[in-house]
């Protein structure tokens, strides 16, 4: 079966800087990988050339049979992308980011759904409010909320946990659940790696831009997958 994602041999330099060195990934229908590391190991540069929004220097990636160098638009119309920071309109509500995503995306009756997602997101009272206002949590659930909105077939979470409440958290890892479970493949990147592993059945963990170990997410649980975890990024 082809995969969602595939990407083969990945670079991504910025000048003499390589923030990204030979980068290998496969993610199926159903499937749900973490990238873990610490701050600066690469990972939401890999996220933004896999959403389609920065250009690879070398390698391939195809999501959902589309190439990301020459067809970044239909690697975006396939992804449903959640940046580390930004992405958000500031003197725009949730509502009317939801109304412009329906209208640039032709999603048809998205107003239940749209609502849906504001509830379990604890957003439905400030659906009104410009998002100038929110906090950074806040807005952090907003982008996830955005990221799922049109059921993507490949959907990207970067930091979507970080300050978070316990409730965000929740509702992340169900948009996680039932993403995987209608058949998108999902991928999060995360330097919390207890929410890594509760989120995603694999776990990918980046240095310097390149990986440095892959596992089952379950065998970074514990005291000894603690201790494995710190080996590889230490």
């Amino acid at each position: 079966m082809t995969p969602v994602l595939l990407a083969q041999g990945l670079v991504v330099d910025f000048g003499a800087v390589r923030a990204v060195g030979g980068f290998d990934l496969s993610v199926g229908t159903g499937a749900s990988v973490a990238l873990v590391g610490r701050n600066g190991a690469g990972k939401s540069t890999t996220m933004r050339v896999l959403a389609g929004v920065l250009p690879p220097s070398a390698g391939r990636v195809l999501v959902a049979g589309c190439d990301a160098a020459s067809d970044p638009s239909g690697v975006r119309a396939a992804v449903g992308y959640c940046p580390d920071v930004g992405g958000l309109i500031p003197r725009a509500t949730p509502w009317e980011h939801l109304q412009l995503a329906a209208r640039l995306r032709g999603m048809r009756d998205w107003q239940d759904r749209a609502r849906d997602l504001l509830t379990r997101f604890d957003l439905e009272l400030a659906a009104d409010r410009v998002t100038a206002g929110f906090s950074h949590g806040m807005s952090r659930r907003l982008s996830v909320v955005l990221a799922a909105f049109h059921e993507p077939r490949l959907l990207l979470l970067d930091e979507p946990f970080d300050g978070v409440d316990p409730l965000g958290v929740d509702a992340t890892l169900d948009v996680v659940h039932a993403a995987r479970a209608s058949g998108a493949a999902v991928l999060v990147s995360t330097h919390l790696l207890e929410l890594a592993v509760q989120a995603c059945e694999e776990a990918v963990v980046l240095k310097g831009g390149r990986v440095v170990g892959a596992a089952p997410a379950s065998e970074l649980t514990g005291v000894q997958g603690s201790s494995r975890y710190r080996a590889l990024i230490t």
